[in-house]
């Protein structure tokens, strides 16, 4: 199911059938580099489990992100559950030939869009390993607030976090 779209992406819910096609993201090494690392398929299944329950119960979740025109898995972004006195957390991850085009500011750019207008959501959170500079770059430029460090279990390291008010008109 689609849940919106931009320009050049379409991001939809993610469902077990898309297990091959993240597995090249969050099976990548390089891409998960500064995320805790790679971890199974089948942790990746249940992950995916997760997120589809989250999406029932909370309204958001991670969306697989698909080119327009070629119809190719690129990346997943959208929010995980709320964290550190945020309503949700933003995640990215896409696939390393996909780097530096422009696609995780346009897509997180349009999930903020996204929660702004659709969800009931006021204060983001997002993480960013201190070596993640691209990343970090990213949630700048997004609007994202730098506000300290704060312990990250899955990488078990002290991490640069920012946040992201969302003001209803």
């Amino acid at each position: 199911m689609i849940v919106f779209e931009t320009k050049r992406m379409i991001l939809r819910l993610l469902s077990l059938n898309d297990i091959d096609n993240v597995m090249t993201i969050w099976g990548d090494i390089e891409v998960m580099k500064y995320c805790g690392g790679t971890t199974s398929r089948e942790r990746e299944l249940q992950s995916i489990e997760y997120y589809i329950d989250l999406h029932k119960t909370k309204g958001f979740s991670p969306y697989v992100v698909v080119l327009k025109n070629t119809n190719e898995v690129i990346g997943v972004c959208g929010f995980n559950p709320p964290n550190h006195n945020y309503d949700a957390e933003l995640m990215y991850h896409f696939s390393k030939a996909h780097w530096k085009k422009g696609y995780a500011t346009e897509a997180t750019s349009a999930c903020l869009e996204y929660a702004k207008e659709r969800l009931h959501l006021t204060k983001i959170g997002a993480s960013i390993d201190p070596e993640n500079i691209a990343s970090q770059h990213v949630l700048k430029k997004i609007g994202f607030t730098y506000v300290g460090l704060k312990w990250c279990e899955a990488t078990k390291q002290q991490e640069p976090y920012f946040e992201y008010l969302i003001i209803k008109d």
